[in-house]
C-alpha cells in the first residue's frame, strides 16, 4: 500500500500564535517547524510499521517549505512548494496509487473555537460552509480523497477538529494534541504527541478499508468574506452568485468543479 500524508502546522502540538507558524519570525517558528517534521515522521513510521510500501508527503502550510526532508524516512517522497493546481493541499494524490490518506497538524474551521488560529484556507473569510456545515480544510481535503476513491484513515490536530472527524468518518483514528481555550491552547507534551501519532497511524493504516468517504450527490459552498468588496470581486467566477454583500455561493454535482471554484475564489 502507498500512503499519502498531507501536513499542516496550526494543529501541531503546542502551537498557539501566528508567529509560531511563519518563516518570517524564526525565533518563534523554528521549534514548531521541527515539531511539525517530527509529527510527520511519526506518521510515516507508523504507516511503515503497518505495512505501507510507499510514502508521499505533501507539505501543505503557507509556502509549503516547512518540513525538513532529511527528517523523514528514506522511502518517503516529499512535495514542497505550490504547483498551482486545484488540489492544493492534496496535490499529488491524483498521480499515485494510494491506499490511505493521513492528515497531520490540521486545525479547526474558520470561526470555530477549537483553535486560536482557526481558519479555512486564509484569513479573508469569516466562515465557509459546505452543504450547510462549517467547512474546515480537513473536510475539504477529505472530500478530495473521496473523489479519488482513497480512504481517509488518520488525523492529528486540535480536539474540536478531531471530534468532528470521528462523526464525519466513524472509522478514522484521531490524535488530539491540542485543545483551544479562546486565545490559548492546552497541549500534551511534544514527545507524547509524537508517540501517539506513530501508534495512531499504525492502527489507522491497518484499518483503511473502513474509512472510505461517501460522496454527496450535490455540493453547495457559501463563503462569507470579511470585506464586501472582496466578495463582489470573487462573485464574478463563472457560475458563482453574490448573496447580500459578503456571501459568494457556488454549487455543483462534481467535486472537482468545487475544487476549481475554491482554487480561484477561496485559496488566495
Amino acid at each position: 500500500m502507498n500512503v499519502f500524508i498531507s501536513a499542516d502546522i496550526e494543529g501541531t502540538c503546542g502551537i498557539t500564535s501566528w508567529a509560531e507558524t511563519e518563516r518570517a519570525t524564526p525565533q518563534d517558528y523554528t521549534p514548531f517547524q521541527k515539531q511539525m517534521t517530527r509529527e510527520v515522521r511519526a506518521a510515516c513510521d507508523g504507516a511503515l510499521a503497518a505495512g505501507a510500501k510507499g510514502l508521499f508527503v505533501r507539505d501543505a502550510h503557507d509556502s509549503a517549505r516547512n518540513i525538513d526532508p532529511a527528517g523523514l524516512p528514506e522511502s518517503a517522497q516529499i512535495m514542497r512548494g505550490w504547483s498551482g493546481d486545484p488540489l492544493s493541499m492534496m496535490s499529488g494524490l491524483d498521480e499515485g496509487d494510494f491506499g490511505a490518506v493521513l492528515f497531520t497538524g490540521y486545525h479547526s474551521w474558520a470561526s470555530g473555537g477549537g483553535n486560536p488560529l482557526s481558519h479555512t484556507m486564509n484569513l479573508q473569510n469569516e466562515i465557509v460552509t459546505l452543504n450547510g456545515v462549517p467547512m474546515s480544510e480537513f473536510m475539504m481535503n477529505a472530500y478530495t480523497a473521496g473523489y479519488y476513491g482513497v480512504p481517509v484513515v488518520f488525523l492529528s490536530g486540535d480536539k474540536a477538529l478531531c471530534d468532528f472527524a470521528r462523526e464525519f468518518i466513524p472509522g478514522i483514528v484521531t490524535v488530539p494534541v491540542n485543545r483551544g481555550m479562546g486565545g490559548a491552547t492546552v497541549s500534551m507534551h511534544p514527545d507524547a504527541a509524537v508517540k501517539a501519532i506513530q501508534e495512531g497511524a499504525k492502527k489507522a493504516v491497518k484499518n483503511a478499508k473502513n474509512c472510505f468517504i461517501p460522496m454527496p450527490p450535490f455540493f453547495e459552498m457559501n463563503i462569507r468574506f470579511r470585506e464586501h468588496r472582496r466578495a463582489y470581486s470573487k462573485s464574478f467566477y463563472p457560475g458563482a452568485r453574490l448573496e447580500g454583500s459578503k456571501n459568494v455561493c457556488f454549487s455543483s454535482d462534481d467535486w472537482f468543479e468545487m475544487l476549481r471554484f475554491s482554487h480561484f475564489v477561496l485559496s488566495d
